[in-house]
């Protein structure tokens, strides 16, 4: 087993990491403490292993595209009665190599030797490919 795991989400309504970037400037990204923060119905079991290091994958269109460390993890109360999970996420997105994937819903584990590898430094402006063409390339091995 390892030391930590990932957690995998789609980022709806996002086509590129742009439009992640540009929502977390937005105050309702944000906990009273002002870090960023992602709301999800379900807690995660494996609550140690995520908090032992873990980063959020955000699959945009099909394809992983960028990852956040996971810093912590706080009970959210809408007054619904229902206990929800703010991901607590550090401010710095990740580029991360293009890695498709199929559509799911709501979140899942991802070990470590499943995820893909950070953009090399440089990398990380240039231009992106469009989510189909980069999980097109990705699943034949050119990228």
């Amino acid at each position: 087993m390892s030391e930590y795991i990932n957690l995998l989400k789609l980022c709806v309504g996002a086509e590129q990491v742009e439009d992640l970037l540009n929502w977390q400037k937005n105050p309702r990204a944000k906990g009273p403490d002002g870090r960023i923060r992602h709301v999800t119905r379900m807690w995660p079991k494996r609550e140690a292993e995520i908090l032992n290091g873990g980063s959020l994958y955000w699959v945009f269109k099909g394809v992983i595209l960028a990852r956040q460390r996971i810093i912590g993890l706080d009970e959210v109360d809408t007054g619904d009665g229902i206990r929800r999970c703010g991901i607590v996420l550090d401010d710095e997105v990740q580029r991360t190599e293009p890695a498709p994937r199929r559509p799911f819903q709501g979140w899942r584990y991802l070990k470590p030797e499943d995820s893909p590898r950070d953009l090399r430094k440089g990398r990380e402006s240039e231009d992106n490919l469009p989510p189909e063409l980069s999980a097109a390339l990705a699943d034949i091995g050119v990228i």
